[in-house]
């Protein structure tokens, strides 16, 4: 068993109208029960916001902290669902239903393990 993290790529900007987000919201409710049930969800959350975001990163050796996303984009990662499956293939047909229920890109990358 491999573990994969789904990133959904949202645009950013306002989020779809308020019927349109509850019927996505509720198809998303039952894909995380079928993967709870079929053993293969382990993890999942939405993100705030990219301007919500802090980058920390080391200039010498003083730690500096900037507001805002690490990079500025039209595109961010809205989302991310951590699964446990047999191979890259049933990743990407897992995928295929977030996809399919949220109309947005999914990207699909295993998670390494240590040697």
């Amino acid at each position: 068993m491999g573990r994969y993290v789904l990133n959904i790529i949202q645009p950013v900007g306002e989020a779809p109208p308020p019927d349109e987000l509850e019927r996505i919201m509720a198809e998303l409710k039952v894909l995380r029960r079928d993967l709870e049930l079929s053993e293969n969800w382990v993890f999942g959350a939405g993100l705030e916001h990219p301007r919500a975001s802090t980058v920390v990163r080391m200039r010498g050796d003083e730690c500096v902290a900037r507001d805002g996303p690490y990079a500025e984009a039209d595109e961010c990662v809205g989302g991310f669902v951590v699964i446990e499956t047999g191979d890259e293939d049933a990743a990407l047909s897992l995928a295929a239903r977030y996809a399919q229920v949220t109309g947005l890109p999914i990207e699909v990358r295993p998670i390494s393990t240590p040697p």
